[in-house]
């Protein structure tokens, strides 16, 4: 419970706040080259049936060697909870990235709409999460919601399709700011 507690708190995101945050003034940068660099921020967690919490995040991108970048995910003012992850591209076409947790976890990911953008599942749980520039800084959201659907609706006709919906289970946002 406690791995599934720490996968989650790594990768939620929401899609929300779009209205909430300015873009970036050149709203077409690029990625990774607009993102790299070192971030430092405040997460906060939320879920239905506790009080918020927050905690702080750190996120180096930088270019490594053979053409990838490091992601490198680290949670926590003592910085015992470090991820050296690795980025690299798949498809520059197609905005299609891996993020390579080095251990057998490949997660794909998207350059689209101005975000990178994921989406996986673990542990019953599905994580979808977005990283976009703003002009205050590397916003970081993450939604998880259950796997399993809690109702399906619809699917009365050819015309009303099935509908699934699911329970989201927890929200992490928070904006972090370039260190260096």
């Amino acid at each position: 419970m406690k791995q599934l507690a720490v996968i989650i708190l790594i990768f939620f995101t929401a899609v929300t706040s779009t209205a909430q945050t300015k873009p970036a003034k050149d709203s077409s940068v690029g990625f990774p080259q607009a993102f790299t660099g070192k971030w430092k921020g405040t997460l906060t967690w939320f879920t239905a049936d506790k009080p918020a919490k927050t905690f702080v995040m750190r996120l180096n991108i930088l270019p490594a060697d053979s053409g990838y970048f490091t992601w490198q995910i680290i949670y926590g003012d003592d910085m015992n909870d470090n991820r050296p992850y690795t980025l690299k591209q798949v498809d520059a076409a197609k905005g299609h990235w891996i993020v390579d947790e080095n251990n057998s976890i490949i997660l794909d990911s998207y350059w689209i709409g101005n975000r990178f953008t994921g989406v996986f599942s673990v542990n019953n749980a599905t994580i979808l999460d977005q990283y976009w520039i703003a002009e205050d800084g590397l916003h970081v959201e993450f939604i998880a919601y259950e796997t399993a659907a809690v109702s399906v609706t619809g699917g009365t006709s050819n015309d009303i399709p099935p509908v699934s919906s699911y329970k989201i289970k927890s929200i992490q946002r928070g904006v972090l700011t370039r260190v260096n």
